[in-house]
């Protein structure tokens, strides 16, 4: 499907402009821009930063637990007047709680906040923070209601805002929707913003005018018709939720349902609301791709989340590639790139269902989000698979630093970067990937994350252990290097061959020295032969300046470092270099190992290892790590009671990257 897929963010780094946060009187049409920029989220907001909750106000919020919302709002099409109430069921965790302290934009007016059927005395505001006093203290331990009453309008109808009023051009249709990521739920409904208070389960009530359709979380209960041409929509999820996935949006919309039917599931129903039978017709193509992209996802990261509910999109005049992945609604700018819309559906895993428990770990939704694209496309289209990896690797590259670990979670523009949060980290899962060695491990540890942290919100350390426990080993060193740390490597590589031995020298260098000095790796070296064959070998690169020796057994002609692009590295060079024999210009030290017994069962003894401690690297015929042990200075023994019977080959790496080999048989 050639040119069908593109890669979206690969400028979008440089996308973002500022907005005016002026309320705007009539609905603004919203203009395609000819950039041909897609971007996965909620439109970057120039220099846009939240004002800091005083200390004191979070530490009043951290005294409850959310549990329900019901949002029963009256709201147009037509603008971004907000009138109704917030029913907000918490649980008090500790102390009596004399004060209830939440947050909305100081535009709205609060006519009265009901706490255990008790109107509260008065209530103070400084901005956005809200601290209602009670009437009557809720005890330790108790569960309550509060319902707050209010009205007003959010602060800017512009396309960039929590709740937005805008005209699609083409059609002439007028939606009211919201786009409430990062911290922008306050801006039409009164809540708590924090990742890790989910409430267990939502309705979302919205009146309108009749001739609308209103789009939400969950499942449409029922229509009421109401008095004076209006109308109820109700909608109900029983499903945590987190607070800026809680969405609406209003239009005359038309829908086009299509259904998914994943292995071992019902039929999930995927519902649409799109502007008229036009945009249906345009948008139907990448629709009908939907059912495919869930069955898929399923097969690999576990059941659809909310498979009981449904899945689908609203359709809203925002920027085209603008989107946020509502749960199970998606809200979207246009539905003409199959890149986004699988996206925005993997988010339904990774984002809604699991969610980051802090905008420093962003790249836990964004970033797998991103690499769902990549499945989509192994699996739909794999000839574009690996451009959507180039050019992904050239975003991140487009500059030397910066870190996938958020420290400034307050500046919208850096939560949402393309490069970092998107794109590199996209990237992380692709190495964690390659790191396995394995898609039954790999797919196992995704599955894993999901069940564990299903409807709460994890945290990188989280992701980390569930590795960890696959590939059997600390992974710290990893993430310290391409989650916290900064940069990529580069590998210039010299090779020659005398007889059937190969030797290579990789010498690495980093484009952030200062904050990674060092990345340990493992690479993939593509040989290739005289007689038009190939090899892939993979050596570990432990030190700046690594050597090894390889048995060949044929004439080689060229070499290729990381040729299906599984690592972030920058184009080094790559050199015959004739001088390059064992033991001369620093080249690769390499001896022949002896071991017994031949064959062996539940261990190998080494009869000269070399001095120091080494690392053991058993590979089988294919050339797939299957062992890795560390041996201290003396030891002399190799496990492989845990190998199947075959022909193995045998490396120890010292300390200076110097390779002892040889090869054994394991019966």
């Amino acid at each position: 499907m050639k040119n069908l897929f593109r890669f979206c963010c690969l400028l979008a780094a440089g996308a973002s402009s500022g907005h005016s946060t002026v309320a705007q009187a009539q609905p603004v049409p919203v203009a395609k821009p000819n950039t041909g920029l897609g971007i996965h989220c909620p439109a970057a907001r120039t220099a846009a930063r939240r004002p800091l909750s005083s200390p004191r106000h979070g530490q009043q919020m951290a005294r409850y637990d959310v549990k329900y919302y019901k949002l029963d709002l009256a709201l147009e099409n037509t603008s971004v007047a907000v009138a109704g109430s917030v029913r907000m069921q918490a649980r008090n965790g500790g102390a009596a709680l004399d004060s209830l302290a939440f947050e909305l934009y100081p535009t709205y007016t609060i006519d009265s906040v009901v706490v255990q059927g008790r109107r509260a005395p008065g209530w103070r505001r400084v901005a956005g923070d809200v601290s209602a006093k009670l009437a009557v203290a809720v005890p330790a331990g108790q569960l309550f209601n509060a319902f707050i009453y209010y009205h007003g309008t959010a602060p800017s109808s512009g396309p960039r805002s929590g709740l937005a009023t805008n005209q699609d051009p083409a059609s002439g249709v007028t939606v009211t929707y919201s786009l409430s990521q990062p911290f922008y739920s306050y801006q039409w409904f009164p809540c708590k913003q924090v990742l890790t208070d989910k409430a267990d389960s939502s309705d979302v009530w919205v009146t309108t005018t009749l001739l609308n359709k209103v789009g939400s979380n969950g499942v449409l209960q029922r229509v009421t018709p109401l008095p004076g041409g209006k109308a109820r929509y109700e909608w109900k999820s029983r499903h945590p939720i987190a607070y800026y996935l809680i969405s609406v949006a209003v239009a005359p919309y038309v829908e086009y349902t299509n259904y998914a039917h994943p292995a071992g599931s019902p039929a999930i129903p995927i519902v649409n609301y799109l502007y008229n039978q036009a945009a249906i017709d345009q948008a139907r193509p990448q629709l009908d791709l939907v059912p495919a992209m869930i069955e898929n996802f399923s097969s690999l990261v576990g059941p659809y989340p909310f498979a009981n509910e449904k899945y689908g999109h609203c359709l809203v005049p925002t920027y085209p590639g603008t989107a946020i992945e509502n749960q199970t609604m998606t809200t979207i700018g246009a539905i003409d790139d199959p890149i986004l819309v699988s996206h925005e559906l993997f988010h339904q895993w990774f984002g809604d269902n699991v969610t980051c428990a802090s905008w420093q770990d962003i790249w836990l939704n964004e970033g797998f989000a991103t690499y769902g694209s990549y499945l989509t496309l192994q699996a739909l289209s794999p000839a574009d698979a690996r451009t959507f990896i180039d050019q992904g690797t050239a975003l991140v590259m487009s500059e030397p630093g910066g870190s996938v670990r958020v420290l400034d979670t307050l500046n919208v523009d850096r939560i949402l970067y393309q490069r970092l949060s998107y794109a590199k980290g996209a990237a992380i899962v692709h190495m964690l990937r390659y790191l396995l060695n394995d898609d039954a491990k790999f797919f196992r540890a995704l599955r894993t994350y999901q069940s564990t942290y299903a409807g709460r919100a994890a945290r990188t350390r989280d992701l980390q252990r569930i590795f960890e426990a696959e590939a059997g080993r600390s992974l710290q060193y990893f993430f310290d290097q391409w989650y916290q740390g900064e940069g990529y490597p580069t590998f210039t590589v010299r090779w020659n061959q005398s007889g059937n031995t190969l030797y290579l020298q990789s010498s690495e260098t980093v484009s952030m020295p200062a904050v990674t000095p060092f990345f340990d790796t493992e690479v993939d070296y593509k040989l290739s032969f005289a007689d038009g064959t190939s090899q892939i070998v993979r050596l570990r690169q432990g030190q700046p300046v690594s050597g090894y020796s390889l048995a060949v057994a044929g004439t080689v002609t060229g070499l290729e470092v990381d040729p299906q692009q599984w690592i972030l590295n920058g184009e080094g060079t790559v050199t015959r270099d004739p001088a390059l024999v064992l033991g001369t210009r620093g080249g690769a030290a390499a001896a022949r190992l002896s071991v017994y017994p031949v064959p062996c069962r539940e261990y190998l003894r080494l009869a000269a290892v070399p001095g120091g401690p080494v690392q053991a690297e058993v590979s089988d015929a294919s050339g797939r790590v299957v062992l890795r042990q560390g041996l201290p200075a003396g030891a002399d023994r190799l496990v492989t009671a845990g190998l199947p019977a075959g022909l193995y080959h045998l490396r120890l790496f010292d300390g200076q990257g110097r390779v002892s080999q040889t090869h054994f048989i394991r019966e």
